[in-house]
């Protein structure tokens, strides 16, 4: 029985001026896949994503993304995480939610999800004060309270220790099997690459008319 196609790129280009970033790229994504791309810096995974997203356009090439709420269906990870100071961690969470819920229904499901990524406690600590993993796992919850169908992950562990790293790939894939959610993580990282995904494709691999 053949995968649902949650998203498909055929043919992606992009340029900046004389730089052809993305020349040819092809990729499909299946219902509930993790797929990590392994690229060094630089190559040009970064503006992959951005174009998934919406946050760049293809200059030709086909996307499809197979989703009622098209865009809107794609959380994105940054690389740093995006915390707003003026509120403190549960603040930050709560801009997550895809709707308006009560209160006290916020507060219940931000604990449950800070339980699970081991931050129990830490709804009134102040973003400042916290660890770049912790920073990211905020940012993560935050992602996920949103319902993507797909979540891109661009790169979001690598500023943190290895043992970190390895926490967070780990904990970030049982999070998305949990939920079904289609990821794609890029990376530079070998090991952080097989330890969060079903399918791991080289940055070369993406220009083949053979990638499926």
């Amino acid at each position: 029985m053949s995968k649902k196609t949650v998203l498909k790129a055929t043919n992606l280009a992009k340029s900046f001026g004389e730089i052809h970033v993305l020349n040819g790229l092809n990729l499909t994504l299946h219902d509930g896949e993790i797929v990590a791309i392994l690229g060094p810096s630089g190559c040009g995974k970064s503006t992959l994503l951005r174009c998934l997203v919406g946050l760049e356009q293809p200059d030709s090439g086909e996307l499809e993304i197979e989703s009622h709420r098209g865009s809107e269906a794609i959380g994105y990870l940054f690389q740093k995480p995006i915390l707003y100071p003026h509120l403190n961690v549960a603040g930050n969470i709560a801009l997550g939610f895809e709707k308006k819920i009560p209160k006290a229904e916020q507060h219940t499901t931000i604990a449950q999800e800070l339980s699970f990524v081991q931050m129990e406690g830490f709804e009134k600590r102040r973003v400042e004060s916290l660890s770049g993993g912790e920073a990211q796992r905020v940012a993560l919850v935050r992602a996920m309270l949103g319902k993507p169908e797909v979540l891109l992950l661009d790169e979001p562990f690598s500023a943190l220790d290895l043992e970190t790293r390895r926490t967070l790939a780990l904990q970030t894939r049982q999070w998305l099997k949990q939920r079904s959610t289609a990821a794609i993580h890029v990376t530079h990282d070998p090991e952080e690459a097989t330890l969060i995904a079903d399918r791991v494709l080289t940055w070369r691999e993406l220009f083949s008319s053979e990638e499926e």
